[in-house]
């Protein structure tokens, strides 16, 4: 089959995937978090176990996320009309990975959290990578997109730096870096070298 007649047919059915399609297949990970909680195989560290998983799926959409250009760029793949709901599934995740970190861990207690922070500076490329999130989800929206314009494309540029801040708030967490977390390490900065523009060659 000749590749264009490939890719189309791979495009006619990414296109038919629903946004709702992608939201209950991003809920899958928080279902298997729930049921190993349940049967009691999170190791012994419950606590630690939920908020890592929880953090590295928020990470592993926002890879998600950033994929969908270069998709496009170089494997003709459309995948922009889920491009929200992957972000948005990104920062829901990062939102559970804060609140399970906030409540479960340091139970509300703001001292303790300063203390903590103190600690381990690295939460605080977490925090930013979070903060990011947040405002890249709360302008997710068409009434956002009409009222920044053209300002809109360039403040989701942020979502580069939340990628390159969420990573390095796991790298650091590490004890060991693993074979895995140097595999999602250079996926992103592959990701993030593949979106830059393409210069134009002079026609003459």
């Amino acid at each position: 089959m000749p590749g264009w007649i490939l890719r189309a047919t791979i495009n006619a059915f990414l296109r038919r995937i629903p946004e709702w399609a992608l939201w209950l297949a991003g809920a899958v990970p928080l279902g298997l978090l729930g049921y190993d909680l349940m049967a009691g195989q999170l190791g012994v560290d419950p606590v630690r176990d939920i908020e890592h998983r929880l953090g590295r799926t928020a990470l592993y959409f926002l890879v998600a996320t950033l994929a969908v250009t270069p998709l496009a760029r170089f494997a003709g793949l459309r995948l922009i009309h889920l491009r929200r709901a992957l972000g948005l599934l990104a920062f829901s995740y990062a939102a559970l990975h804060i609140a399970a970190w906030a409540l479960l861990d340091m139970g509300l207690l703001w001292a303790q959290m300063l203390r903590d922070v103190t600690k381990r500076p690295y939460l605080l490329f977490g925090a930013g990578a979070a903060l990011i999130l947040l405002i890249l989800a709360l302008t997710s929206n068409r009434a956002s997109i009409r009222r920044l314009g053209p300002w809109w494309r360039r403040l989701h540029r942020l979502s580069y730096l939340a990628a390159l801040l969420a990573c390095l708030h796991w790298l650091w967490s590490l004890k060991i870096i693993t074979d895995w977390a140097a595999f999602v390490t250079l996926a992103i900065l592959l990701l993030l070298i593949l979106r830059l523009p393409v210069p134009q060659k002079n026609q003459k």
